[in-house]
């Protein structure tokens, strides 16, 4: 009897996470909280499902998504408010629900990311008083001591949104960030040697990303306190961030060409192996792409700021630091890893050497179009350094201890500098 009760049964349908079917509520533009004055509370002790709040948004169009502004506005809303609740889990999962909401509606925005979209996430009305509040709140988190957890997620949130638009300066929503400007929050970070291992890379490239908002149309607060700050810890730290993620790239580059043959098979090989793909090898030991925006942070800060230029020749390696910078697409401990055996035999160094290294090595593969851009880069950082006046911090530029990058760069033919500044597309 017991078999014949299941057998009609049938299937038993996949339970649902609560918050699955709370979000399931919002899509169909429902308030579940009008029965319950404790629901907000209770929602955000609940793990976000960020994959499935994204994919509802890919699912819908644009005037779907639309239909439920109220409902959208009211989720922004909770999501500020319960910032200022101080209860760290709430918090983190408040920053994720404002993640997926920001990549959610910018990623099925028309083209124009004006103030349709501000009124659209967060209600044009409320939307001045709503962003003060919010910066207010993470530039506060960011100052005090909270997780280096919750800093992070901090840190992602802006990264978010300063990236919702492929040109920075058409996000309209950055205007806030204007007005109630962070810098002295994201700043901060740079100063101490720990809090610089966990969130150093992620705040120089946030500062550089909101330094290039409309930088020759309006007025930015960002670019005029990056190029009057003369703190030493705060420049030293910005320093420390570049030289770190530029002496990572020479380092994998000279474990690689330092690397032995141990047979004569094993270099007739290569030999013939380089004659069909030297160019693809070549480019891919050589893929600089995840350095560009250091590179265009250290341009930014030499450009605008004189005091930098004696952090350029003062600046040493972080010895307590990891040897491997963080990238958006490799994720890296930085408290666990270690040096190499390669870095720790290298001399010690500072920020000028170090970039004229990396220099010397893009300098070397001119074929590929991203090498020849960041060679541009790299001359237009060197002529920014030679055009300052205080050219008395290049005579301090230490010339023993690396004639090991120069025995490798010798085996290399020439570089023709004529045909790169010369004829090359771009200057």
């Amino acid at each position: 009897m017991s078999n014949s009760v299941i057998k009609n049964e049938g299937p038993r349908r996949p339970l649902k996470e609560k918050i699955v079917q709370i979000y399931e509520a919002f899509f169909r533009g429902e308030d579940p909280s009008l029965d319950n004055i404790n629901f907000w509370d209770e929602f955000f002790l609940l793990r976000p499902n960020l994959y499935f709040l994204e994919s509802q948004f890919e699912a819908m169009t644009y005037e779907e998504i639309s239909s439920l502004k109220e409902t959208i506005n009211n989720l922004f809303y909770q999501c500020v408010r319960i910032l200022k609740d101080g209860n760290q889990i709430r918090c983190m999962n408040a920053l994720q629900t404002l993640c997926a909401l920001v990549h959610g509606i910018y990623g099925k925005a028309p083209g124009d990311y004006g103030f349709d979209v501000i009124n659209l996430l967060i209600g044009f009305s409320s939307a001045e008083h709503l962003m003060q509040a919010l910066i207010e709140r993470l530039s506060h988190i960011l100052c005090n001591e909270y997780p280096s957890n919750l800093k992070s997620l901090v840190l992602k949130f802006l990264l978010i949104l300063v990236t919702a638009t492929e040109n920075v300066s058409q996000n309209t929503l950055l205007e806030y960030l204007m007005m109630n400007s962070a810098f002295e929050a994201i700043i901060q970070l740079l100063n101490d040697t720990k809090s610089r291992q966990h969130h150093g890379y992620d705040a120089v490239l946030l500062l550089t990303i909101l330094v290039n908002y409309r930088k020759h149309e309006a007025a930015n607060p960002y670019i005029v306190k990056l190029s009057i700050i003369d703190n030493e810890m705060s420049l030293n730290g910005f320093g420390q961030v570049v030289s770190l993620s530029l002496s990572d790239f020479n380092r994998k580059f000279c474990e690689e060409e330092l690397e032995p043959h141990y047979n004569f098979w094993s270099s007739v090989t290569t030999f013939i192996e380089s004659m069909f793909v030297s160019e693809e090898r070549e480019s891919d030991k050589l893929n600089i792409r995840a350095n560009n925006a250091v590179l265009l942070a250290l341009y930014e800060v030499v450009h605008l700021n004189r005091n930098f230029l004696i952090t350029l020749t003062h600046c040493q390696v972080d010895a307590s630091g990891s040897s491997v910078s963080p990238s958006p697409s490799e994720p890296v401990d930085m408290i666990n890893s270690s040096p190499s055996k390669v870095e720790n035999e290298l001399p010690p160094s500072n920020l000028l050497v170090t970039f004229l290294e990396f220099s010397s090595i893009i300098m070397l593969n001119t074929k590929d179009e991203s090498n020849v851009n960041t060679c541009k880069l790299c001359f237009i950082i060197l002529t920014c350094i030679t055009e300052c006046e205080s050219k008395h911090c290049l005579a301090e530029i230490p010339t023993e201890g690396h004639l090991e990058d120069q025995q490798i760069a010798a085996g290399y033919p020439p570089m023709s500098w004529y045909n790169v500044v010369i004829f090359g597309d771009h200057w």
